[in-house]
């Protein structure tokens, strides 16, 4: 069993971006500029967005956040977009979610022109993406791409089952999965909570990712022998064992399942690193017009 180390790699990409990033500055061009709208004060959001800044430094980037209060209107935040929208100087932006139920989120990420939508939640970009063209690919299904791809686990004409279907994670990582490219060419089964004899098909899954949004839903009887497992899930638990009072575990039981794995992600510092890293990484393509030119 390796345990696929996300904080490793993300590192590595990072050092990649900054020495592409010095040298545009060395060369008097203005660095990538990466800005995040967050709306309301919810702490994970919070946490995510005070992340993407940190990275940024870390890289070289200009960073922005907008901040606004829960109440703020829809037209309101639309206003901000299109303001995003026609700044020359910001390459990507991103609309922290989730929004405040008085907004409709999909007519917020529509209005997110695709070539500044850097988390690829837009349709044009999901399609682009589905059909095999050059795209932002959101931040999480990209990043757990990068890392089968630096770890070296070949996925051509292996079983792969997505367990959870959402359009975030779910839904584009079985695309990209099954697609001609490297990670990819895999067999591909979606499984979600309406699945029947569930373990059954997990079992046979040469490759098993997990999103299902559920503390440590898959146990070992779940996993075959040799199996590569990628857990996206974090849930924070209370725990007797910790200063803090909690800690954070994922959608596998790691200490049952990792035994029986040949590759396998910790939770945290597997798949969560990747998702900022993927956010640079769209952002520098964004500034070198690489996929709208």
């Amino acid at each position: 069993m390796q345990i696929i180390d996300g904080k490793k790699i993300a590192a590595e990409i990072k050092e990649e971006i900054a020495s592409e990033v010095k040298k545009m500055i060395d060369a008097d061009e203005r660095p990538p500029h990466l800005a995040a709208i967050l709306v309301g004060n919810d702490p994970a959001s919070e946490t995510y967005v005070t992340s993407k800044g940190k990275a940024c430094k870390q890289v070289g980037f200009d960073s922005s956040t907008y901040r606004f209060e829960s109440d703020i209107t829809e037209e309101e935040l639309l206003e901000t977009v299109s303001f995003l929208n026609n700044d020359p100087d910001i390459d990507g932006f991103i609309v922290q979610l989730p929004l405040p139920d008085h907004i409709d989120e999909d007519k917020v990420i529509q209005a997110i022109k695709p070539e500044k939508d850097v988390d690829g939640f837009h349709p044009v970009n999901v399609g682009r993406m589905t059909i095999g063209l050059p795209a932002y690919i959101s931040a999480t299904p990209n990043g757990i791409m990068e890392l089968l791809k630096r770890t070296g686990i070949e996925t051509e004409g292996k079983n792969c089952v997505v367990l959870g279907r959402s359009n975030i994670v779910g839904r584009p990582m079985s695309i990209l999965m099954s697609r001609t490219t490297q990670p990819g060419n895999a067999t591909v089964t979606v499984c979600h909570s309406r699945t029947r004899n569930l373990p059954q098909i997990t079992a046979q899954a040469d490759i098993l990712i997990v999103a299902i949004g559920k503390p440590e839903f898959v146990t070992a009887d779940m996993v075959k022998e040799g199996a590569v497992v990628i857990d996206v899930g974090i849930h924070r638990v209370e725990s007797s064992e910790t200063k803090s009072g909690f800690r954070l575990i994922g959608d596998v039981k790691y200490d049952e399942v990792a035994p029986k794995t040949s590759y396998i992600t910790p939770v945290p510092g597997g798949v969560g690193p990747m998702t900022i890293v993927s956010l640079l990484m769209n952002t520098f393509k964004a500034h070198k017009q690489e996929i709208y030119s």
